[in-house]
């Protein structure tokens, strides 16, 4: 384990130990905060799709452009 990922081990630990109503402020103040909530979107939607195939970039673009005909 890195340093790093004892770090965030510590800290997780520490937020479980917490009351509901103080994980809750915890996550408020993260979520208060723009471009990290905007990361956590992006997160949920990215765990969300992952089984989705993928697919050429051109193709996805070139079904824009036709959405916008």
């Amino acid at each position: 384990m890195t340093g790093t990922e004892a770090t965030a081990e510590i800290f997780w630990k520490a937020f479980l130990s917490l009351s509901k109503r103080a994980q809750e402020a915890v996550l408020q103040k993260i979520l208060a905060q723009k471009d990290f909530r905007e990361d956590l979107i992006d997160i949920a939607i990215i765990e969300q799709r992952c089984t989705e195939p993928a697919r050429p970039l051109e193709e996805y673009i070139e079904e824009r452009e036709k959405a916008r005909a």
